[in-house]
This record gives structure tokens, C-alpha cells and sequence, in this order.
């Protein structure tokens, strides 16, 4: 199979190039030239646009930053929608919001074009293990068409419900994930406070009540989990401006819903301050320095 594959970034690069080593072949299409550089140095023929990588492509994926972006790769000039042909299944992993999903959905579906949105949760790790988590939205058909080719980048795939589902559900998990990890880093800053070693505070929490992702996984301080990005100076990983994104998406929603999320409100709010701080290409572990109080590591 012939994969389009529109931003080949930090999360992108790592999923063409587990494609590529199944044997798919590919095309690929970045705004940066740097990593269409980098997609080409793995094997992929470079397009010059969303179409003509849309055009030379069985199936199309597309991994992008924001809404707008999102809208423009497919809907705007020079747009997957101008060449991909009828039949053509387009899958987005971009976290955008779910009206956004529905109305790119709804476009192509006009022009004989099927579409899942597909978000995905597993950082940069999982997209270079090929362990990520899928949240997919649309029909049955096309999830169907789509989850074998899924399977050669994540471990998880699932089906949400129709257009937009899959972002409904990303958006909630980033919601729990911002507000866990504030909340984590809070602990381990309390307990530098109290005297007690940031190792200590693991072995309890991970094998206790406290235990979570952001603490077993993602741990915010460095030591206890060596693949943490706290091992790394805070380098992404998952940029703290990225989780900012998604925490809005979740906090336009519920608006737009009616439902109540304070705690992901003040996760919103403490992620702004953390970015407006300079931080907006840290992970977003590291605003427990922020939350210390200080700019110093630990």
C-alpha cells in the first residue's frame, strides 16, 4: 500500500518510518523543510503539496498541530480534498476539535472521500515503539479499512463512534492527563518540603492509590523513571504548548456542552501561566519547576 503522509514531525517521523519498515511505501508532506528532509532521508518520495501527496496515495494520514491546520491541509488551496480520488480513506491523527473532524469529514464525504478521525496518545515514545493508543471516529466501514493499518504503529485501537468521537475522546484523556500531572508535581514538590526523597515518594505512589501514568510512566522529577523526559531537562516528549491546545479544545467544549470541569479549568490556567513563562517547548512535566516557584532544576 502507497500511504500519504502529511507532517512527518516529532510524533510523524517515528510512525512513517515504523510503515516504512512494514514494507509500506510512502509519500510525505511537511510546511517544514527540515522534516520533509528528515521523512525523505527514511525513504519517502517528497510532495510539494497536500494534493499531490493526497494524489499519489492509496490512503492518506495526517498528523498536524492545530484546528486550522488541519481544515487548511485538507479543505484549503492545493488541499488533500483537490487529489485524493473518490474511495480515497483519509485518517487524521491530528487532536483538533470535534467539530472541526465532522466538517472536514462531511466535506470530503461530498467528493467521495472516507474519513476517521483517529487522535493518538503515547507521546514520542509510543510513535517510535509503535505502542500508541488510536481513539478513532467514523463509520464502521471505515474504521474497519483502517485499523490494519493502525496496527503497524499502535497497540490499541478503538472505535469511539462516528465523526468527531475520536477527538471527544482524546480531548477528555488530555484533560485527565494535564490535571494528573499538575497534581503529581505538586506531590513531589511537597515532598521535598517534608524531607522525603523523591524515590521514596515513587515506590509508595506507584504500587499505591496515587498511582497514575504521570507518575509511572511520565514521572516529573528525574530518578525513578529513567525514560522520563525530567531525565532530559524537560526536552519533549510532549511540548507543554501542545497541552495547552488541548486543554482549551476540552475547556471549547464543555462550554459548548454545558458540562462542568473546574479542575481541568485551572489546568487550562496554570498551563497558560507555564507558557507565557517561556515554557511553551518544554515538556509539560516540567512545570513542576513552575510550580516550585523557581526556575531552577532538581
Amino acid at each position: 500500500m502507497h500511504v500519504a503522509f502529511i507532517g512527518v514531525g516529532n510524533m510523524g517521523r517515528p510512525m512513517l518510518a515504523n510503515l516504512l519498515k512494514k514494507d509500506f511505501a510512502a509519500t510525505a508532506y511537511d510546511i517544514v523543510p527540515a522534516a520533509l528532509d528528515a521523512a525523505a532521508a527514511l525513504g519517502a518520495s517528497r510532495a510539494s503539496s497536500p494534493a499531490e501527496a493526497a494524489a499519489a496515495g492509496d490512503l492518506v494520514i495526517t498528523i498536524l498541530p492545530s484546528s486550522g491546520n488541519a481544515e487548511a491541509a485538507y479543505l484549503g488551496a492545493r488541499g488533500v480534498i483537490e487529489g485524493a480520488r473518490r474511495g480515497t480513506l483519509c485518517v487524521d491523527m491530528s487532536t483538533i476539535d470535534p467539530g472541526t473532524s465532522q466538517r472536514i469529514a462531511a466535506r470530503l464525504a461530498e467528493k467521495g472521500i472516507r474519513f476517521i478521525d483517529a487522535p493518538v496518545s503515547g507521546g514520542v515514545g509510543g510513535a517510535t515503539a509503535g505502542t500508541l493508543t488510536f481513539m478513532c471516529g467514523g463509520s464502521d466501514e471505515a474504521f474497519a479499512r483502517a485499523k490494519p493499518i493502525l496496527e503497524n504503529m499502535g497497540k490499541r485501537i478503538v472505535h469511539c463512534g462516528g465523526p468527531g468521537a475520536g477527538q471527544a475522546a482524546k480531548i477528555c484523556n488530555n484533560m485527565i492527563l494535564g490535571a494528573t500531572m499538575i497534581v503529581t508535581c505538586e506531590a513531589f514538590a511537597l515532598a521535598e518540603k517534608l524531607g522525603l526523597s523523591a524515590q521514596a515518594l515513587f515506590d509508595v505512589a506507584s504500587t499505591a492509590s496515587g498511582q497514575s501514568w504521570s507518575l509511572t510512566t511520565y514521572c516529573p522529577v528525574p530518578g525513578p523513571v529513567p525514560t522520563s523526559p525530567a531525565n532530559r531537562d524537560y526536552k519533549p516528549g510532549f511540548a507543554a504548548a501542545l497541552m495547552l491546545k488541548d486543554l482549551r479544545l476540552a475547556q471549547e467544549a464543555a462550554s459548548g456542552a454545558g458540562a462542568s470541569t473546574p479542575l481541568g479549568a485551572e489546568a487550562a490556567q496554570l498551563y497558560a501561566l507555564y507558557v507565557a513563562a517561556g515554557h511553551s517547548g518544554d515538556d509539560f512535566s516540567g512545570i513542576i519547576n513552575f510550580l516550585r516557584g523557581a526556575s531552577q532544576k532538581h
